[in-house]
């Protein structure tokens, strides 16, 4: 492995949509107790379930801290690959790599600064350099991307077209030193996107200050899900409505308008027990090879959602799994979850 000087632009590289061919999908194991409380049991079960369903489509590592490697065996099964390295959290799509490809169907991956959204989180050390490990234990090249960067904060279409919120990055607790002129040339040139599309927030008390994952995503060329509240009353109605605007002002990188297609969002407004929104969506699913592994929580709207997520994708099989308990801990089953492109691993 090597670590590149150059940007992956430079080299041809640039973020593929997330449902291209997969090599495998990364988890990180539960590890920080301060988020679970005395829910570390059920959260357990939880990320096993996830895996277990995920694997089904695609082979599935977990990192796990070395002290945790029996306990993750036997929770998730032989099926399951582990790789013990150090780490704080468990939340693969913000501190792990981001991958790239090239036009040769070369590999590499991009480390990314990490700061726990914004210092939300005190003792992150080890999450800022499992990204990079990851690459480590890949042998494959990584790239060190020039800026504070979760990967649910971005969601792209692999054409060169990016949604993002200007919530979380233009949020002054990540990279308070850019602006977003300067945030949008690094994207470019460390993911190959060539339109970045600015919606406004994310939901209501996402303590990651807003991440796209939770809100709209694409599916397909041109076509993007956005997540929309039944009940006008809901402070996320009007929150969607404008980022609805704002997507139908758009176009993509070809210069196309977008097809825009809203997705239900839990019935029940759950709430944390120190009376703050807990954020819950149908959008926040993985993209297997073959399947959709979605979250459910036990609501009126979990079956509408999965009816509908199979006419969107009607080359996949959907699996609902519930996901109640990884809200709780502040995400759901995209935000535990990092696709690796399939294709030739690159030194």
């Amino acid at each position: 492995m090597q670590t590149s000087s150059k940007a992956p632009v430079d080299d041809g590289f640039f973020m593929p949509a997330e449902w291209e061919p997969h090599a495998r999908c990364w988890m990180q194991w539960p590890s920080r107790s301060e988020v679970w409380t005395d829910r570390m049991v059920q959260v357990y079960a939880a990320y096993a379930g996830v895996a277990r369903a995920i694997r089904q489509f695609e082979p599935v590592t977990i990192v796990c801290n070395p002290e945790d490697e029996a306990q993750a065996r036997l929770v998730c099964g032989r099926d399951i690959d582990l790789l013990p390295l150090k780490i704080d959290d468990s939340w693969a799509r913000d501190s792990g790599p981001i991958f790239v490809t090239n036009a040769a169907r070369q590999v590499a991956g991009v480390h990314w600064g990490f700061n726990a959204w914004g210092n939300a989180y005190h003792g992150y050390a080890n999450d800022q350099k499992v990204g990079g490990e990851i690459l480590k234990s890949l042998g494959m090249r990584r790239y060190e991307g020039p800026m504070i960067l979760e990967g649910g904060s971005i969601n792209v279409d692999g054409y060169g077209t990016m949604l993002t919120t200007e919530e979380c990055l233009l949020n002054q607790n990540r990279n308070p030193e850019l602006t977003r002129q300067q945030l949008e040339e690094r994207l470019a040139l460390y993911l190959g996107v060539r339109r970045i599309i600015w919606l406004e927030q994310g939901l209501e008390d996402d303590e990651t200050d807003g991440h796209v994952d939770m809100i709209a995503c694409f599916a397909g060329t041109g076509r993007v899900l956005l997540a929309m509240p039944d009940d006008k009353r809901d402070p996320n109605y009007m929150r969607m409505q404008d980022n609805r605007k704002r997507l139908e002002a758009a176009r993509d990188a070809q210069g196309e308008k977008l097809e825009i297609i809203e997705m239900p969002m839990p019935a029940h407004q759950f709430r944390r027990p120190d009376g703050r929104r807990l954020c819950t969506s149908y959008l926040n699913f993985y993209i297997a090879n073959g399947g959709i592994v979605m979250p459910t929580y036990d609501d009126p709207n979990d079956g509408k959602a999965a009816e509908m997520l199979a006419e969107i994708f009607p080359d996949r099989l959907v699996v609902p799994v519930p996901a109640m308990e990884i809200a709780n801990g502040g995400g759901s089953i995209h935000c535990i979850t990092q696709q690796q492109p399939a294709g030739i691993v690159i030194a």
